[in-house]
């Protein structure tokens, strides 16, 4: 049996109420985009979670499929409408497959550094173009790593501190992995304390792992409105596509 690791019942419980407030039209314009990229109605999200991108794309009659090793935060999309039926694999997304192909695999949200190690990240790539159709495109949300940010010599870098939640992030500089740390204060006087490791992958470092998976980058932006992407740019939506299949040379 998987265990559910990090996102067990009691965090998949609160995760929508706590990690779900995008920006108004935020999620709307992701979903736009993922649409567009979904080029034969079909796509496969890895790290699928709660369901929060992938049911808007169901709804707009995308057949969308999902890997995700919580089996709980699975529980949670299935009771929302349109999840009940979702082809959904329990297993990790660095080597779980699903039985067919797509036009799109995507993974939002910064999840690819869910995956602490490099070799695990480039297992991810790896297991995108093998669900990939020829001319299909992987798509990755996530961080520039925020490595300009710690002054020199400090490891830490707080990240949130309001009156019921504080966040800190302890970073190791030269194997990239960093521990995220969340203090809440619930109203009822409980203080919850929870510690996620991860590993943070700059922009070039994602593109190589593509290479070696087969994969060219085809356009990267600094957020869903397609903004170009700069040095100060803090995070980024990079696509890369897999080549159309060429015809094999016949002899004469």
């Amino acid at each position: 049996m998987i265990s559910d690791g990090f996102f067990d019942a009691r965090v998949a419980a609160s995760y929508d109420r706590l990690h779900g407030q995008d920006a108004p039209g935020a999620l709307s314009e992701m979903v736009n985009q993922l649409e567009a990229l979904a080029t034969d109605r079909t796509a496969l999200e890895f790290a699928i979670g709660t369901g929060r991108v992938a049911l808007p794309l169901v709804s707009r009659g995308v057949e969308v499929a999902g890997i995700d090793y919580s089996g709980s935060m699975i529980k949670q999309l299935r009771a929302k409408d349109g999840g009940k039926d979702m082809a959904i694999t329990i297993g990790d997304m660095a080597s779980a497959t699903v039985n067919a192909q797509f036009s799109l695999v995507f993974l939002v949200y910064n999840s690819i550094d869910n995956l602490t190690t490099q070799a695990l990240q480039s297992a991810c790539f790896r297991n995108a173009a093998r669900h990939l159709k020829p001319g299909g495109r992987f798509l990755i949300e996530t961080l520039v790593p925020p490595l300009q940010r710690l002054p020199f010599g400090e490891t830490k870098l707080a990240f949130a501190a309001e009156d019921d939640h504080w966040g800190i992030d302890v970073f190791d500089t030269v194997s990239q992995q960093y521990t995220s740390t969340h203090i809440r204060f619930e109203q009822d006087g409980e203080v919850e304390r929870l510690s996620i490791p991860f590993r943070c992958a700059w922009p070039a470092e994602l593109d190589l792992m593509a290479q070696m998976a087969g994969l060219a980058l085809e356009a990267r932006w600094a957020d869903w409105s397609q903004a170009p992407f700069t040095n100060t740019s803090t995070s980024h939506i990079s696509i890369w596509h897999k080549p159309e299949e060429q015809e094999e040379t016949k002899r004469p």
